[in-house]
């Protein structure tokens, strides 16, 4: 992970200056928004079980802070400016970063990982992070899966009134008083023997799962689910 020592003065300042103004987006409009969940067959009774893989569209970040907070869920976090932003502020929501991505520390990360699901936590993925290209899968929480022997789950959040950022993940900022809709898959299970053509399809299957909640979520605000 970089040291603070290794960002320059000016990164320094604009670490501090994000985290703060970012931290008091999410404290601010947090408690506004009005969630519900909806839940598909065979998934988690209640909406939650860990230990779990989850994995989530980057674009969804701010709803799943304000949401899952708490919860001391291992989010894995890019080794990279931008990742050291995103790990100060979900890290004051309660959240553990753990750093690398698949560009970067990937097999540091998933070991951390590991480490997070024998813990008896749940290890999130933002899993078309952390440049993209958007709304397609990596494949790293299938092996997650296989290797621990946890239950795999897709979820997305729609949010009826937003700011959409012109990134390349078009980040959505809730708007104040806002519906969330928070739909969350049936429960994966990766075989412990599964083999590379194995995993391939599990990774479709995972896909499948992301590309079906996004779809089910945007539907309940009449949006259009197609790629923007």
């Amino acid at each position: 992970m970089p040291q603070p020592e290794q960002f320059t003065l000016k990164q320094r300042l604009l670490l501090a200056l994000i985290t703060a103004s970012a931290w008091l987006l999410v404290r601010l409009v947090g408690p506004t928004l009005r969630y519900s969940v909806a839940v598909e067959a065979g998934g988690p009774a209640g909406g939650w079980i860990q230990p779990a893989v989850w994995v989530f569209w980057h674009r969804c970040i701010v709803p799943a802070t304000w949401f899952f907070r708490g919860r001391r869920i291992g989010v894995m976090t890019s080794s990279s400016f931008d990742g050291e932003y995103i790990a100060r502020i979900i890290s004051k929501f309660g959240f553990e970063a753990v750093r690398g991505s698949s560009t970067r520390g990937g097999v540091r990360a998933l070991l951390g990982m590991h480490t997070v699901i024998e813990d008896k936590r749940t290890a999130a993925f933002t899993i078309d992070g952390p440049k993209g290209p958007r709304y397609v899968a990596k494949p790293g929480p299938v092996l997650l899966a296989r290797n621990t022997q946890t239950p795999l789950v897709a979820f997305h959040l729609a949010v009826e009134r937003a700011w959409v950022l012109n990134s390349w993940d078009r980040l959505m900022i809730p708007k104040p008083f806002s519906r969330v809709s928070l739909h969350i898959s049936r429960m994966m299970t990766v075989p412990k023997d599964a083999d590379h053509e194995a995993l391939a399809r599990y990774h479709a299957e995972m896909q499948s799962a992301l590309d079906r909640m996004r779809e089910s979520a945007e539907k309940d605000f009449g949006q259009d689910s197609a790629p923007l």
